[in-house]
């Protein structure tokens, strides 16, 4: 369907790599990290980092695995997850949505809308800094950035 309205930073949705992206690409619907602000000329565009339920094979700088809250996600998505550092994209809202947990009683779709803590979101942002060859930016990652 499509979002409408930027998520906050560390909020985590799924996305539609299905058309459009070719093998080495991404290629198939998997949940991210949203991990850039609402920038206000860059209307409908936002910036995701993938996740994975695959361990890496080998681990490299720009991976990392993190446990996502119990009880916050659908049983389709595993609590540990690993952040693909080297999978960044800027992506239009009509590739993401918010993840769907499900109707409520009076058959109303419901979602889940789960931001990141700090410390969660500063792993994630240094598996970024490495996946772009920026990893001496990574000392700069610090509890006074959120």
């Amino acid at each position: 369907m499509g979002i409408r309205e930027h998520p906050k930073k560390g909020t985590v949705i799924m996305c539609d790599f299905d058309s459009g992206f070719k093998q080495p690409e991404m290629v198939k619907r998997r949940p991210v990290i949203v991990i850039s602000p609402q920038i206000k000329t860059r209307a409908g565009l936002c910036t995701v980092v993938a996740l994975s339920t695959t361990k890496p094979d080998p681990i490299m700088p720009y991976h990392s695995e993190i446990i996502l809250p119990p009880n916050k996600f659908p049983e389709k998505i595993n609590n540990t997850v690993w952040v693909k550092g080297d999978m960044i994209n800027t992506v239009g809202f009509h590739r993401l949505d918010l993840i769907r947990l499900g109707k409520d009683y009076t058959g109303k779709r419901t979602y889940c809308y789960h931001v990141l803590d700090d410390k969660t979101m500063r792993i994630v942002q240094k598996c970024v800094l490495n996946g772009l060859g920026l990893s001496g930016l990574t000392k700069h990652l610090n509890d006074t950035m959120f």
